[in-house]
């Protein structure tokens, strides 16, 4: 009767132990999803920092009043599986080119200066769904030329 009572209490302690194992692999493996997402919204955020602060740049040396207005600039970080980046620039002012993508064009003072509307697209896979859906962080700027 002892030996039954023995072997009764060892299959329940293993059965026990597995469960709290399954648990913890259960959240480490969340909190390992977790992290990969926090780093990956983190580094989407710098690089839309990063290729505002470039469109500015770039902005600022290309002419605008010429037949060449910047509008677009694109990218990618990380090859094939990693950040694709799209800049839209978009101007009010006075004086643009047709080829400009104009918000406004009727500034009443000649002396206002040249503003520029910079929407940054960083989109990356999202690591649960790689063939179906990509996230996609948006950054707004505003900017005096």
């Amino acid at each position: 009767m002892r030996k039954a009572f023995s072997m009764l209490t060892a299959i329940f302690i293993i059965v026990l132990m597995a469960t709290v194992a399954a648990f913890i692999m259960n959240l480490s493996g969340k909190m390992a999803k977790g992290t990969t997402a926090q780093f990956q919204r983190e580094q989407s955020m710098l690089l839309a920092k990063s290729y505002t602060e470039y469109a500015i740049m770039a902005v600022t040396a290309n002419e605008h009043n010429s037949s060449n207005c910047l509008n677009d600039i694109s990218g990618n970080y990380g090859g094939s599986d990693g950040y694709d980046i799209n800049v839209n620039i978009s101007y009010i002012g006075r004086g643009l080119d047709g080829s400009c993508r104009t918000l406004s064009n009727d500034v009443n003072t000649t002396k206002s200066p040249l503003n520029i509307i910079v929407d940054v697209f960083v989109s990356y896979p999202d690591p649960d769904h790689p063939d179906d859906l990509n996230m996609t962080y948006h950054r707004r700027s505003l900017q005096k030329i």
